[in-house]
């Protein structure tokens, strides 16, 4: 009989998260094997919309953690152009955002925030009223400024998280792929050693949560409490609109605070952003309703309305489709990132929310070093998998 495989890492989860974590162990020559029960990009990435965001993001540690991958970013962007050529490509536009404020008491809270950003590392630069059309000519009159985020980027989720899988099997990772992990292996003091599948064992001396929205599960299979809940979301998408139609990543600074948001009821503030194709999406909405599925009239309306109180010429725009995805949310909206020290061998790289896709290559690349026993560039004690009180109900 054969012996089952060995690994130095296997990663759970092949969304954006599972992916850079996968690209980066590999890099860092780790023998790595990325797991998951569906496909590629099939969970929360596939039903983002691919924000690389400073600009929603006060100061902290989930700043720094963003600032730090948008430089990883643009990094990615040429290796991975460089690597596999030119259909390497994952969309990236260095766009910027603008976040604007309808009023004089929202302007100077947006004033203000800006402020503490820039103490952080954020070019944040404000805008005037008589300024905002200069910048965005289809925007609604009236309204009383705003903040320009040239930092903030996109790209397309599913395309970019497909080429960091391929970029780290081409560095030697191996994919698994419809492959269910059904329970984690242990050793006879405890220690995670591998995972059980439903296709057999995966042996290694570590194993990456990177399940996202399931990443509570799989923390579970371990005996560990990890408090992650779905966060729903809708996206709507128009008819293609002719280029520049909408220049950057576009909101009303209300958005920050729906982010921030612990409530489980419908919150929607429009996000407004045009793609490469043409089409625009217009996010975001919020609500915790579990794994619900179910389309939400209520939420599209108000999605659709407030995107037309920003851009007036959307009015008379069709929306095509809509859809919808679960974040996976944290009660501090901060992700954990890092060893569990109640499960030895287990790491978790998951409950980044609505932020994943950003955020990505700064966990993956933070758990490389952990992972092979480098001093991490950022401090992981914020995101510490164990910070969540063990009797609290999630």
């Amino acid at each position: 009989m054969s012996n089952p495989p060995t690994f130095d890492v296997v990663v759970v989860g092949a969304g954006m998260v599972g992916a850079a974590c996968a690209y980066y162990a590999t890099r860092a020559g780790l023998r790595t094997v990325l797991v998951d029960r569906g496909p590629v990009a099939g969970g929360t990435t596939g039903a983002g919309e691919g924000n690389l965001l400073v600009s929603d993001k006060a100061p902290g540690p989930e700043l720094d953690l963003a600032l730090l991958s948008l430089r990883l970013w643009r990094g990615l962007i040429a290796e991975l152009g460089a690597e596999l050529g030119a259909d390497g490509a994952c969309e990236y536009e260095p766009k910027g955002g603008l976040v604007v404020a309808s009023g004089a008491d929202g302007m100077r809270a947006l004033e203000g925030f800006a402020e503490r950003q820039r103490s952080s590392g954020v070019d944040a630069v404000p805008v005037p009223a008589d300024a905002l059309h200069d910048l965005e000519p289809q925007l609604a009159p009236g309204l009383a400024g705003g903040v320009h985020y040239p930092q903030d980027a996109q790209v397309q989720p599913a395309l970019a998280a497909a080429r960091l899988v391929r970029a780290a099997r081409r560095q030697g990772a191996e994919l698994r792929l419809g492959t269910a992990v059904t329970g984690l292996l242990r050793g006879s003091g405890g220690e995670v050693r591998g995972v059980v599948t439903d296709r057999g064992e995966l042996h290694a001396p570590a194993v990456v949560n990177a399940a996202g929205t399931w990443g509570g599960e799989l923390a579970a299979l371990a005996g560990v409490r990890l408090p992650v809940l779905p966060r729903r979301g809708f996206v709507l998408v128009t008819e293609p609109l002719p280029a520049r139609t909408v220049r950057h990543k576009v909101y009303a600074a209300d958005y920050v605070a729906d982010v921030a948001s612990d409530s489980a009821a419908l919150q929607t503030s429009a996000v407004v952003e045009a793609t490469a194709a043409g089409p625009v999406l217009i996010g975001a909405s919020r609500e915790r309703v579990g794994f619900d599925r179910t389309f939400s009239p209520a939420a599209a309306r108000r999605l659709a309305a407030q995107a037309v109180a920003l851009f007036p010429g959307l009015a008379r725009v069709a929306v095509m489709r809509g859809y919808l995805g679960f974040r996976p949310y944290l009660p501090d909206h901060l992700p954990a990132i890092g060893a569990d020290p109640r499960a030895p061998g287990l790491l978790h790289a998951c409950g980044h929310e609505g932020a994943g896709i950003g955020l990505a290559p700064a966990t993956g690349y933070l758990l490389a070093q952990a992972l092979t026993g480098t001093a991490t560039e950022l401090d992981l004690a914020p995101f510490r998998p164990d910070r969540f009180p063990e009797e609290a109900a999630p």
